[in-house]
């Protein structure tokens, strides 16, 4: 079966989630959802709560994508920027961003207690501070565009609270919010089934076909028939080529660090760094312990293969900022979708009428997925919703045509690869555990070699474009730097927006000496 995401393990995936059978004949239902993380089971939650029949499909566990690997900050201090927003979109889309994102902290906290959820939910000031002096003006420009996007309680001040130094002139974001991502979604897992959803985990999708009915088909030949189908899948795997020339795929890592109980604020920080660092407690690790986990240091996925010196800076940054004590305890890493114009797409996917997309979620996933929820429950069910405008998947965003151009050059770029030599010339020069792309003649061929030193050999051609896939050491997948596409070790799919497997294929002998 599929694997889950990676090969680090997140602090949040030290909890259990319930889990659930695969789906295991045909079936029809008001609402097919793919996907079972936040956005995916925010949407199945809210629309059983307005009485429509929901069944949920995932290729592995509850919140075993990317949920599992956020650092969970539910923020309306929008990661992309106001002053930023505003000069793309103007003023009014600026503020429905900013009304959106608060509403879906304001709605998580309401589904927190109304079901009893225990997640760790609580309320933090944020803090967005200038890394250099030479940033001021950045604070300045964000304060003024916040009021105009309506957040009037965001205020300037001289620093944000902090242990071991002034960390500089901030704005303050009141009423932030935080929760253990994977408590949330097995409480609400649980919850769904209990309003008479079903969720199939394990239940990898093929097809999604756009109709009357719209039709899900999956690798075991059932098919689930849907008045509306969702694809919530981190980036979609129904869509070929409109939305991903219009997103870029990033590779965002995260340490979790030890420091003495309560000698670090409940709080998040963001700083104005490119890429940025952001910071929480995560909670409790014993008696005498916080966790302190710190994020940052993006890649664009499938471009680099350097987790290891990326893990030590952000280490080093947090022990020059925060009083931590001793090496991480944890090390992860997650995918990002970034936007070429900074806004999620939520909404009908582009050509279909019964197929809609979440996706674009940049560095606010968890308050994305949960706009998703709200505004894809509003779209399915024909009710008006002012936030649909604002992530209307069929927008042109012409003032961002410069960043388009730049995210697509970079993509033809790397189908250069295709002339390039392999990374290695036979397979006894890959170590146990880890894996190559060795070249042989005009093909290039994806070796894994697993812990047994046995050899594992797949077509490196990423099955959604062509791009030739790339070892990720860290997380020991293969990644598509085109898309963002990610395959485990063995080459099953585990993130979009491929949607088949690597192909298997022989090893040519004379790459095979030697090998033990």
């Amino acid at each position: 079966m599929p694997s889950d995401s990676g090969a680090t393990t997140s602090f949040w995936m030290e909890v259990s989630v319930p889990d659930y059978s695969p789906l295991s004949e045909s079936c029809t239902t008001d609402v097919c959802i793919v996907g079972a993380g936040i956005a995916g089971l925010s949407t199945a939650y809210h629309l059983l709560q307005r009485g429509q029949q929901v069944i949920v499909l995932d290729d592995g566990p509850v919140g075993g994508g990317e949920t599992g690997r956020t650092t969970s900050h539910l923020s309306n201090a929008f990661d992309d920027r106001y002053h930023h927003i505003e000069s793309l979109h103007g003023q009014e889309i600026s503020r429905l961003v900013a009304q959106s994102h608060t509403a879906a902290i304001d709605r998580i906290e309401a589904i927190v207690q109304d079901e009893d959820i225990e997640c760790d939910f609580r309320r933090v000031d944020g803090y967005l501070f200038a890394a250099h002096e030479a940033q001021r003006r950045e604070l300045e420009k964000e304060l003024k565009a916040a009021h105009r996007a309506g957040l009037s309680d965001v205020v300037s001040v001289d620093g944000p609270p902090s242990p071991t130094q002034n960390l500089g002139p901030a704005l303050l974001f009141p009423r932030q919010g935080q929760f253990h991502p994977l408590a949330y979604l097995g409480a609400l897992s649980e919850r769904i089934v209990a309003l008479g959803g079903r969720i199939h985990c394990d239940t990898h999708v093929v097809e999604v076909d756009d109709g009357i009915p719209a039709r899900v088909k999956t690798e075991n030949g059932n098919v689930v028939s849907a008045r509306a189908v969702v694809v919530a899948t981190n980036t979609p795997v129904n869509n070929r080529f409109t939305i991903h020339t219009k997103q870029a795929a990033y590779r965002t890592f995260v340490v979790g660090l030890r420091v003495a109980k309560d000698s670090v604020p409940w709080a998040q920080w963001w700083d104005t760094l490119d890429p940025y660092h952001y910071v929480r407690i995560a909670g409790r690790l014993d008696d005498l312990h916080d966790l302190l986990i710190v994020g940052g240091e993006d890649h664009k996925t499938g471009q680099e293969n350097d987790a290891g010196p990326r893990f030590e800076r952000l280490a080093d940054w947090a022990g020059r900022h925060f009083p931590v004590i001793g090496s991480p305890l944890y090390r992860w890493s997650g995918q990002v979708m970034e936007p070429i114009d900074g806004l999620a797409f939520i909404g009908r996917n582009p050509g279909d009428d019964h197929v809609f997309i979440v996706t674009g979620d940049s560095g606010n996933g968890m308050t994305h997925g949960t706009i998703a929820g709200m505004l894809l429950t509003d779209l399915i069910l024909d009710r008006e919703n002012p936030w649909a405008k604002a992530y209307d998947p069929q927008r042109k965003s012409v003032q961002a045509l410069g960043e388009f151009a730049k995210e697509n050059v970079n993509v033809a770029v790397q189908y250069a690869d295709w002339l390039t030599s392999g990374d290695v010339g036979k397979v006894e020069q890959i170590a146990p555990g880890e894996g190559a792309v060795i070249r042989h003649r005009l093909h290039k061929i994806a070796v894994y070699r697993d812990p047994d030193g046995i050899a594992h050999a797949f077509d490196a051609t990423c099955p959604h474009l062509g791009c030739i896939v790339e070892w990720n050491g860290t997380e020991k997948s293969w990644d598509c730097p085109c898309h963002g596409s990610r395959f485990d070790a063995r080459g099953y799919v585990i993130n979009g927006p491929a949607i088949s497997n690597l192909k298997a294929v022989e090893l040519p002998s004379e790459r095979l000496s030697h090998v033990e």
